[in-house]
């Protein structure tokens, strides 16, 4: 077995026991027990994750020196910003979801409904992208290892359990069922020896970072909805 191999296995156990997926509000969706409010509180909440998701991939290709990984890591903006000519980004698949469950555009861009917790958390990501050393930042993104887990459980939860949702909506989670194993894949060869501690400290970040950002969320669906500024 070598070095990464025995990186990717040990960075799977800390998944198994820390990623967002194990936490109750996600747990709560997947078993169809939210309410259409909660729901929508969610989807709006966590577009201001999904904005800046380009955002901290630039912030990485700015501090990163080696040509072969910003030609590829620039895929990742290109699948959230889209192209011009009408190739739909994920940012726009997210709108139409929002849209899927009754949320308005305007007020998912306007961010009228955002958590403090959520813009904490987010905020925290992205200042990490930008301030240390671009691999780990690299590393910080290998929490894709279990994106497709929550992926496929968030999906079937949906047409189980949510029939007022439009399914026409779904199309971001059918993208990212492609796209996050490939991003992981490039991560984890990205990782060598020397880096591998580095790494899975970065990784542990950005689970604990998804959890104070479903925290927010859960919370606040316990108590009376409000607007968040």
């Amino acid at each position: 077995m070598t070095a990464t191999d025995e990186f990717t296995r040990r960075l799977r156990g800390v998944l198994e026991r820390r990623y967002h997926h194990l936490h109750p509000f996600n747990q709560r969706m997947h078993r169809g027990e939210l309410s259409r409010e909660e729901l929508q509180l969610w989807v709006t909440n966590r577009f201001y994750y999904q904005v800046n998701i380009p955002i901290k991939d630039a912030l990485i290709l700015a501090n990163c020196p080696e040509p072969d990984v910003r030609r590829r890591w620039i895929q990742r903006i290109v699948d959230h910003d889209g192209r011009d000519g009408g190739e739909e980004g994920g940012i726009e698949a997210w709108l139409r979801l929002g849209e899927a469950m009754g949320v308005g555009r305007e007020e998912m861009v306007s961010h009228r409904r955002l958590l403090p917790g959520v813009r904490f958390a987010v905020d925290a990501y992205v200042e990490f992208c930008r301030s240390r050393p671009w691999l780990e930042a690299v590393a910080a993104s290998l929490t894709e290892l279990f994106a497709p887990l929550i992926v496929k459980e968030r999906l079937a939860a949906i047409l189980s359990h949510y029939p007022w949702v439009d399914p026409e909506g779904l199309q971001y989670f059918r993208n990212r069922l492609a796209q996050a194993p490939r991003d992981a894949e490039h991560a984890i060869a990205l990782v060598t020896e020397p880096r591998i501690s580095v790494a899975s400290a970065s990784a542990r970040a950005t689970a604990s970072t998804s959890w104070t950002e479903v925290n927010a969320e859960d919370s606040t669906s316990r108590t009376p909805l409000r607007n968040a500024r």
